[in-house]
């Protein structure tokens, strides 16, 4: 007669399947909540450039290599982190970041010389890679591939979002509470330690933690399970050594390079050193508001279109949204700055530009497979930040050199397009 075990009938009970299903949503919302909050620890910057140059004299170029400082250790802290989220979770990670960066933040409000807000800012980088990359991996843990494209549209929208709340909460501390540019960086930051106790208090790290061991999602045909009890080295020889990883890397780093071109240069362009004393009809500071807004829904819509409209080709959906974001940044240099029209053109340039990146976050486990997510999300996130860092001086030099903030703007236009090129090439 046919027998099971204790543990196999428990395994195939509704209630065991029920409470996989609640650990999985409590896995989404923890991770995203927490990451919500990251960005007002990182992209704040661009709205103390005004003040920082007031009170230290700092050209805008010297800003631009602040800024790229900390792009290029967030990059190469990707490259790390991310293999340490496979190795010792992803929660223990995203916690461990969002305490280092609020504190990275506050020594940097004490900022003053050039060298100084250099090495804090390039040391916040660092302890900002220590959330996406293992996040990812957290999320892997919990979904399997058919779900992909809305899990990652779920969590690259919360980051788009964490950019609306980074430049709501800069906005309100210089506008309604009349506060000096540091206080942006001792206030801001503040909010994630609220994403970090929810994700400490509510979120597993993987369903074998709450013995749901036959519920582990390891349908990737791309990584079989033995590949769990791969070392660091192994992990990175799988990723390293697969070519699609430098073609989606170059392509995502162009995306990222325009992206961060929009995040750091739009308030300087619609703000400057006057803006509360604009005659515009609109704020100009509400104008930047709708950058972020359109960021957080376009990353939500475009995994979701890959999925539905393009049946997980994610390739088509990122070659469709680059080249609607050239058109839109083409456009925009001959907005004027106070109309309802910049708003509308600003949003559409956010979300066509930021769209993108869940589709891309979203290839690293189909291609690679779970047990090597974390691994795979931080490489690409290097390559994609060392893109990002190349820009932010040159854009500066370049603003300093012609006194025209609006050549952001075709700068961003060639990026998208090149992006779009380089993704004909990304296949599944």
């Amino acid at each position: 007669m046919h027998s099971t075990t204790p543990e196999a009938v428990r395994s195939n009970t509704p209630s065991h399947s029920t409470a996989f299903d609640r650990y999985k949503w409590r896995a989404l919302i923890g991770v995203t909540f927490c990451y919500l909050f990251y960005y007002t620890g990182r992209q704040t910057l661009g709205f103390a450039v005004a003040g920082i140059e007031h009170d230290y004299g700092l050209s805008k170029y010297q800003i631009g290599w602040i800024s790229a400082t900390m792009l290029w250790c967030y990059a190469g802290g990707q490259f790390i982190n991310g293999n340490l989220g496979d190795k010792i979770g992803g929660k223990t990670m995203m916690i461990a970041g969002a305490i280092l960066s609020l504190a990275a933040n506050w020594v940097f409000s004490f900022g003053h010389s050039f060298l100084f807000f250099l090495v804090v800012w390039g040391v916040n980088g660092y302890f900002q890679s220590m959330g996406f990359a293992p996040g990812s991996r957290l999320l892997s843990n919990w979904w399997d591939h058919k779900h992909r494209g809305f899990v990652y549209g779920v969590y690259i929208g919360f980051s788009g979002f964490s950019s609306v709340l980074a430049y709501i909460f800069p906005v309100l501390i210089l506008g309604a509470l009349h506060l000096d540019w540091m206080w942006i960086f001792r206030l801001a930051p503040l909010s994630m330690l609220l994403g970090a106790l929810v994700l400490l208090l509510m979120v597993s790290e993987r369903p074998e933690d709450r013995k749901l061991h036959d519920e582990v999602p390891d349908n990737d045909a791309a990584a079989p399970s033995e590949q769990s009890d791969f070392t660091s080295a192994q992990r990175y020889a799988v990723v390293l050594k697969n070519w699609k990883l430098y073609v989606t890397g170059l392509a995502i780093g162009l995306q990222n390079a325009a992206r961060y071109a929009l995040v750091v240069w739009v308030p300087v362009h619609f703000l400057g050193m006057d803006w509360k004393n604009s005659s515009a009809l609109i704020d100009p500071k509400w104008i930047t508001v709708a950058l972020p807004v359109g960021m957080a829904l376009g990353s939500l819509s475009n995994s979701w279109i890959s999925d539905i409209l393009f049946q997980g080709r994610r390739y088509l959906a990122i070659i469709l949204y680059m080249t609607l974001a050239s058109a839109t940044a083409i456009i925009m240099m001959f907005v004027p700055h106070g109309s309802m029209l910049a708003i509308g053109l600003l949003f559409l340039c956010g979300f066509f530009v930021f769209g993108p990146a869940s589709s891309f976050w979203a290839l690293c486990p189909d291609i690679f497979g779970r047990h090597v997510a974390g691994t795979a999300t931080g490489v690409l996130n290097t390559m994609s930040y060392l893109f990002a860092g190349i820009g932010e001086p040159v854009i500066g030099h370049m603003i300093d050199a012609t006194g025209n903030t609006s050549i952001i703007f075709p700068i961003v236009a060639g990026l998208c397009a090149a992006s779009a090129v380089m993704s004909m090439l990304i296949r599944r």
